[in-house]
């Protein structure tokens, strides 16, 4: 007998968090979440809680825990995108066909009683949340920021009625030869001089984070913004966020350019990869996991290409070239083997461009799923 429960006592909050770490144990391709942060969903002070509204829910068959769903009301993304829209996020399941219906099933009711109009998912708050599901590349590791899942998930959303809404790509991004690299760096340095730009130089990483987080943002926001998906940050969000980045950002990994005004006009953040680090934790912090991460910090053979945001008078003028250069010399010097992207929308046409001077790998694929109610 199946049975599904609303997520409401704290034994059942802990359920919910501890089952994908029992369905994943030993996968040597799955990346936890920092457990410390995951929980945080549970708390009435949770940082997207004053933007939208959240529905939990735990399956189980013959008492043992099979299954796991949230449903979101992201009420700030549905005013600024003009929807009725629900979304679904943490679906893990095993392969059992009836299992996933009984938890679509619950989580499209919620949705339904919301006066939703269709569910998308895999989608979390905004997409600073891990979020598509993978259909390429279960052979390979997730990257920290994002989702692992089983193969059979999605033989399970589709029969539950879904079909593909978006669909994101996912590269390995290789160094370029130092031909190309010299001739790259060249053309770069003539776009900085013909628009009178020019690189940030900082003390550190808190120097640069003083002076320039805020304007970040704010690019951040102008050039995500028309992405899918894409929720409008709030205060609290920020705070959060930028909590998070101190533990993992380094200037090493950061580039910025700033106009005659010190306005900066692009940026690039690479986070050096945290997966290994955090694999066998369980995403706790443990001392052995916080000696890994500073390890992995300080010495990363991969990094993740977190973000890369131009301000749209500079878009084609080939800045954000100006910025990939800037990687591709100084990461080799730092050990880095490889970067990794997250995900790319395939109609993203700017990211498309920008990848196409360099040796880069497909290997993995993520799928967006859409269920109109109508």
């Amino acid at each position: 007998m199946i049975q599904i429960k609303q997520v409401v006592t704290r034994k059942e909050q802990k359920d919910f968090l501890h089952f994908p770490l029992k369905l994943y144990k030993d996968n040597p391709y799955f990346v936890p979440p920092l457990y410390g942060d995951e929980k945080q969903i549970f708390s009435k002070n949770y940082m997207y809680y004053d933007q939208a509204e959240a529905v939990y829910y735990n399956a189980y068959k013959d008492g043992k825990m099979v299954g796991r769903i949230s449903g979101i009301w992201q009420k700030a993304a549905n005013e600024k995108w003009g929807q009725k829209r629900a979304r679904f996020t943490r679906f893990d399941c095993i392969n059992d066909v009836e299992v996933a219906e009984k938890l679509f099933e619950a989580v499209e009711n919620w949705a339904k009683s919301k006066n939703a109009e269709e569910i998308v998912g895999p989608l979390g708050f905004s997409d600073l949340e891990r979020e598509g599901l993978l259909i390429e590349g279960f052979d390979q590791l997730s990257t920290f920021e994002e989702q692992y899942n089983y193969d059979y998930y999605q033989n399970l959303i589709e029969s539950c009625g879904y079909g593909k809404d978006v669909d994101w790509t996912e590269r390995k991004v290789f160094f370029l030869d130092d031909e190309t690299a010299e001739y790259l760096s060249e053309m770069s340095a003539g776009i900085l001089k013909k628009y009178g730009l020019k690189f940030v130089e900082a003390k550190n990483t808190r120097d640069f984070l003083k002076r320039y987080v805020d304007q970040i943002f704010n690019i951040w926001d102008e050039t995500y913004g028309k992405i899918y998906g894409t929720v409008p940050f709030t205060d609290r969000v920020k705070k959060s966020m930028l909590a998070n980045f101190k533990l993992v950002i380094d200037l090493r990994f950061i580039a910025a350019i700033v106009d005659k005004d010190d306005k900066i006009v692009a940026f690039g953040v690479l986070f050096p990869s945290m997966a290994k680090a955090v694999q066998k934790s369980g995403g706790r912090l443990t001392p052995a996991c916080i000696v890994k991460l500073l390890r992995s910090i300080k010495k990363p053979r991969i990094v993740d290409m977190a973000l890369i945001g131009v301000i749209d008078k500079y878009v084609n003028t080939g800045v954000a070239m100006a910025l990939v250069s800037a990687f591709n010399g100084r990461l080799p010097d730092y050990g880095v083997e490889y970067a990794e992207t997250n995900l790319i929308l395939e109609e993203n046409a700017h990211m498309q461009n920008l990848l196409k001077r360099f040796t880069t790998r497909q290997h993995k694929r993520r799928r967006c799923y859409i269920k109109n109610f109508k």
